[in-house]
C-alpha cells in the first residue's frame, strides 16, 4: 500500500475510501454550516450545540462541543470538515449530527495505533487507547458521521502494534444511522464498559471497512442494511488478508452479533478473506462468540469454502455460536456443510432486531 502523507490522505480519499473535503470546504456550504440544524444565532434547543472547524459555531472541534455539555440529552451539531482529534464521550443521552446529511463531509479522525508511543513516555497506547472516538455513555446516537482512522501500517514499518481502532463504543443503547467507519485493523468495537455488562447497539445503513477483525467485541450488536468492505493488501503474499468480524460474546450473553440484509464486498482477490474469527481474550476465557449472518450478500472476496478460522486452536470456532441464514452471493455457496453452520427456519424467525434488542428500538426513531 503506497504512503501517503495525512493531508494528502484525507484530501485524495485514498485506501479507507475517504471522500475528498466538500467543495465548499474553507468557505460558506449552502445553507450555511448547519442547514435545516439552526445556528448559534437560531439555536433550535438550549441543549443544542454547533461545532465548525472554521469558526462559525460554539466550538472548533468536537471535544471542546463534548467537555460543554454539562447533562444529559445534548445534541451536537457539526459542521462539513474534518476534525482531527480524539475524543471521548461520557455525557449521557447525547447525539451527533452532521449538518450535510452526508456522512463523507463529517469526518472525525486520527492516528494513534496500539503500538504508538505516548508522549509522556509511559508505554504505547494499547488497542483500547488507540480509538480515534470512545463512546462510553449510554443512549448515545450519531447521524451522518464518519469515524476514521487514518494509521498505516506503510508508514510505520517497525510497529508490530498495528491495530488502529477508528471507534470504540461501550455504551447501552447506542444507534449509528448512515454513519461510515472506517480503518484497517480492528476499526469497529463494539463493546461494554465491564464483562457482566451487556451493551446493545444498532447499526443501520452504516459502511465499514478494514481488514483484520475490523468489527470486533463483546456487545449485543445489531447491523442493518450495512456495507462491509474488505480492503486489499500489498504487505501480504497470500490469503487470508483478514476478517470480517471477530466477536467476543460474554458466554452468559444470549445475543452477540447479528447482521441482517446487508453486504459484504471486497476489492482484493477473490476468497481471500474469511468472514469471522471467535475472539475469546485472556480476560475472559469463557467467552462463547455469538454472530449470526442472515440474508446478506456475501461477494466473492470471502473464502466460501472455509468461510470461519480459529484465532486460537484452543477455542474452535465450531464450538463457538457462529450461524448463517439464507444468504446469497458467491461468498455465501455452500460447499462444505460442515464448514457453514445454518440457523432452522424456526431458529431464523428469532433471529431478529427486535429479539436482540428488546424493548429498545430506535429504528423507530429514524
Amino acid at each position: 500500500m503506497a504512503s501517503l502523507s495525512r493531508r494528502g490522505f484525507l484530501v485524495a480519499g485514498a485506501a479507507l475510501g475517504l471522500a475528498p473535503l466538500p467543495a465548499y470546504a474553507g468557505t460558506r456550504p449552502p445553507h450555511g454550516s448547519f442547514g435545516r440544524y439552526g445556528s448559534p444565532a437560531a439555536r433550535l434547543t438550549a441543549t443544542t450545540l454547533y461545532v465548525d472547524p472554521r469558526g462559525r459555531g460554539d466550538f472548533t472541534t468536537v471535544q471542546a462541543a463534548v467537555n460543554a455539555a454539562g447533562g444529559t440529552g445534548y445534541t451536537l451539531v457539526l459542521a462539513p470538515g474534518v476534525y482531527r482529534e480524539t475524543v471521548a464521550v461520557a455525557a449521557p443521552e447525547m447525539s451527533w449530527i452532521g449538518a450535510s446529511e452526508d456522512p463523507r463531509d463529517v469526518v472525525v479522525v486520527y492516528d494513534n495505533a496500539a503500538g504508538t508511543p505516548k508522549p509522556d513516555g509511559s508505554g504505547t497506547y494499547g488497542t483500547s487507547g488507540s480509538a480515534t472516538t470512545l463512546i462510553r455513555s449510554d443512549g448515545f446516537t450519531a447521524r451522518w458521521i464518519t469515524f476514521a482512522n487514518d494509521w498505516l501500517r506503510a508508514d510505520h514499518p517497525g510497529v508490530s502494534g498495528t491495530q488502529a481502532v477508528a471507534i470504540k463504543v461501550q455504551g447501552d443503547r447506542a444507534a449509528f444511522h448512515h454513519c461510515r467507519f472506517l480503518g484497517h485493523q480492528d476499526t469497529l468495537y463494539a463493546d461494554s464498559v465491564a464483562l457482566g455488562v451487556f451493551a446493545r447497539q444498532y447499526y443501520a445503513h452504516c459502511h465499514v471497512e478494514g481488514d483484520v477483525d475490523f468489527v470486533f467485541g463483546r456487545a449485543t450488536a445489531v447491523f442493518a442494511h450495512c456495507h462491509f468492505r474488505t480492503l486489499d493488501r500489498t504487505d501480504l503474499a497470500a490469503a487470508p488478508y483478514g476478517f470480517v468480524f471477530a466477536p467476543s460474546t460474554a458466554g452468559a450473553n444470549p445475543r452477540g452479533y447479528l447482521v441482517t440484509r446487508s453486504r459484504v464486498s471486497s476489492e482484493a482477490p477473490d476468497a481471500h478473506y474469511k468472514l469471522a474469527r471467535p475472539w475469546v481474550p485472556s480476560s475472559d476465557p469463557t467467552a462463547r462468540p455469538m454472530l449470526t449472518v442472515r440474508d446478506t450478500w456475501l461477494g466473492p472476496g470471502i473464502d466460501a469454502v472455509a468461510p470461519y478460522a480459529n484465532m486460537s486452536n484452543s477455542f474452535p470456532w465450531q464450538q463457538q455460536r457462529f450461524a448463517e441464514y439464507r444468504n446469497t452471493g458467491p461468498g455465501a455457496e455452500i460447499t462444505d456443510p460442515a464448514n457453514r453452520p445454518q440457523l432452522t427456519e424456526e431458529q431464523g424467525e428469532s433471529a431478529t432486531r427486535a429479539a436482540y434488542l428488546g424493548d429498545w428500538t430506535p429504528w423507530k426513531e429514524c
